[in-house]
């Protein structure tokens, strides 16, 4: 395979640690072998390595994210003289971003230029396709579907405002309940006996609605009758559905004892593999070669800003209890009215300027969750995340489709905020049957 012209040294070690940090992940999965916080070791040191290439912002909030938490972690043992297992402070959110390298792996499936993708559309039909499609291809492909469906639509011209909005909100709206997102994998570290299936049943209609709700905002605002729109075909479909089902297979069947989280990290990385192989070894080899070398090291924001995260927060809770001997909640108990306020918080945060993970880290450090509070402030957590992300100007959805299609971050959460206001009340709710049905 030829050198690319834009071939960085650096790059490709950073790439190869971060593949090495996710077998290490993999292999830490079975009864044979056992790899303590190597996982983390080779994640942060490829995070080093590309520390310099991370876009300004998000180095500014992660790097203050990983001085708090080392300086908690620092008071805890000199102050407070608790003894901390120092070997393991970098182990912290590497399960999501094993998840994450894992799922990346799924741009290996196929061509992205497939034609049986879908059709251009006009008008509130093709606004719609456009959501449903970014939707539904994306709980399973997350950001880079906004890409595919995006360029697609700009071969007509430059996207819309409609266009962007529809890419941005059936995007976020995923984050209610797609079992592949990002904001999945964290609360299901953070809340590790949360119930997924009481989640989804209040996520998913709640998604369904957003929908709703935002082509009635675009019709009423704009004149879609000559916007471009996206129409799913059948064929689109069939990877994303059988995904979910293997997911359940083996959650139910095969590997009962593995969550969610784990059973994403190796299967989908094996189906793009062996999806390839038909191919022939060589094809693998060199599709998977360029993989590692290009599409991992480019993942270097979203890695750094979840490592840091997890460093904080195990700093922050580390802190709170030993100054206060354990015996400390920002709650007494986490219901309905706390869920709310905490879930009205990061969406706040959000618009600021601060990623969800950071509200979501913060405020499972401060929390002593039991039983049914774990579902609870799951879905306070996905809420937040979905609605955060879509306002939010420095989301990285938002950032991703101004670096690509140019539309301002702050513009965008203008266009969003009564959206975003819309489904506050509707999150909110939510939070209140899914207290009562627990």
């Amino acid at each position: 395979m030829p050198t690319p012209a834009s071939f960085v040294p650096r790059h490709a070690l950073a790439g190869l640690l971060i593949l090495a940090g996710l077998l290490l992940q993999v292999l830490g999965f079975t009864d044979f072998v056992s790899v303590p916080h190597l996982v983390g070791y080779a994640f942060w040191l490829a995070t080093l390595l590309l520390w310099r290439d991370i876009p300004q912002r998000t180095r500014l909030q992660a790097g203050v994210l990983a001085g708090l938490g080392l300086a908690m972690l620092l008071v805890t043992d000199l102050h407070y003289g608790e003894s901390l297992q120092w070997a393991g402070i970098l182990d912290g959110n590497t399960h999501v971003v094993a998840m994450l390298v894992g799922v990346s792996f799924i741009g290996l499936i196929g061509n992205r230029r497939d034609r049986s993708l879908g059709r251009s559309v006009t008008g509130l039909r093709g606004t719609a396709g456009t959501w449903l499609g970014v939707h539904l291809l994306g709980i399973i492909l997350n950001l880079s579907t906004v890409f595919m469906i995006g360029d697609r639509l700009a071969r007509n011209g430059t996207l819309s405002l409609p266009q962007l909005l529809a890419l941005n909100r059936g995007l976020s709206s995923a984050a209610l309940w797609s079992p592949f997102f990002a904001s999945m994998g964290v609360v299901m570290t953070l809340a590790p006996g949360m119930t997924y299936s009481s989640v989804l049943a209040v996520g998913l209609p709640l998604a369904l609605l957003a929908g709703a709700i935002t082509l009635l905002d675009l019709s009423r605002r704009f004149d879609l009758a000559e916007v471009t729109g996206f129409s799913l075909s059948p064929r689109s479909l069939m990877m994303p559905s059988a995904m979910a089902m293997l997911v359940l297979l083996f959650h139910y069947w095969l590997t009962p004892g593995l969550t969610i989280v784990s059973i994403i990290t190796f299967l989908l990385p094996a189906v793009a593999l062996a999806s390839n192989l038909v191919q022939g070894p060589r094809w693998t080899f060199a599709r998977t070669r360029r993989h590692a070398l290009e599409r991992l090291p480019a993942m270097r924001g979203e890695i750094s800003l979840f490592l840091c995260a997890g460093l904080f927060t195990l700093g922050l809770s580390s802190l709170i209890d030993a100054a206060t001997g354990g015996e400390w909640t920002l709650f007494a108990e986490f219901g309905a009215a706390q869920g709310v306020i905490s879930f009205l918080v990061i969406v706040a945060s959000a618009i600021a300027g601060l990623h969800p993970i950071i509200g979501v880290s913060v405020l499972a450090s401060m929390l002593d969750l039991k039983g049914s509070e774990q579902t609870l402030f799951a879905f306070v957590a996905l809420g937040a995340w979905a609605v955060g992300t879509a306002a939010g100007p420095l989301s990285g959805i938002n950032l991703s489709l101004q670096g690509r299609y140019g539309i301002s971050g702050y513009r965008m959460m203008r266009h969003n905020l009564g959206y975003a206001a819309v489904m506050a009340g509707l999150v909110s709710m939510g939070i209140l049957a899914l207290d009562i049905a627990l």
